[in-house]
């Protein structure tokens, strides 16, 4: 038996994997010491988002169709970062992937939980400044458009229910907070 915080766990079993994640099922005691189940999503990436601001405060959004959702979605430029890697590299990677974007500076603003009712994912949100234009480079699963838009739009778009990503909506929301305080 593994003590987990005030949790104690009987039986740990992998139902299924892919290469992005694991689920288990677990056989608890829980917090009031009755037993009962969990179902834990362990994510094998990092998720990584970024604000990218030039210096008359446009942004970019990339909108995609999302698959578990059935919906389109505009969302900030994100993707997974492989564990061990440099999240930042990770950021550059994408940025670059899917807006053809580089940046001079960055500054991580939040991280966060996506799930963590049911998932152990973490995000890590950058602002990237001072950026100049390059070729966008697409993974070939990805079906993107992208589109620059005033940053202020992106704050009224969360506001509207428009934009719905829980990493966008709390890295827009963020940033905002910051650009008001002078700190962004």
């Amino acid at each position: 038996m593994k003590e987990i915080g005030p949790w104690k766990l009987l039986n740990d079993a992998v139902v299924y994997e892919n290469p992005w994640i694991k689920v288990h099922h677990q056989e608890v005691i829980n917090p009031n010491g009755n037993p009962g189940i969990y179902g834990k999503i362990h994510f094998k990436n990092l998720a990584i988002g970024i604000i990218a601001l030039d210096d008359e405060m446009n942004s970019w959004l990339v909108g995609q169709y999302r698959y578990p959702t059935e919906q389109f979605s505009w969302e900030i430029p994100e993707g997974g970062g492989k564990i061990g890697i440099e999240p930042l590299e990770s950021a550059k990677r994408e940025l670059l992937e899917e807006c053809g974007l580089k940046a001079e500076t960055w500054t991580e603003i939040m991280q966060m939980h996506l799930s963590n009712s049911v998932s152990d994912e973490l995000a890590i949100i950058y602002v990237a400044r001072g950026l100049t234009q390059h070729n966008p480079e697409p993974e070939d699963t990805e079906q993107l458009e992208v589109k620059k838009v005033a940053f202020h739009t992106l704050v009224d778009m969360v506001m509207e229910g428009k934009i719905t990503d829980s990493m966008s909506v709390a890295g827009i929301l963020k940033a905002h907070l910051l650009h008001i305080q002078g700190k962004l």
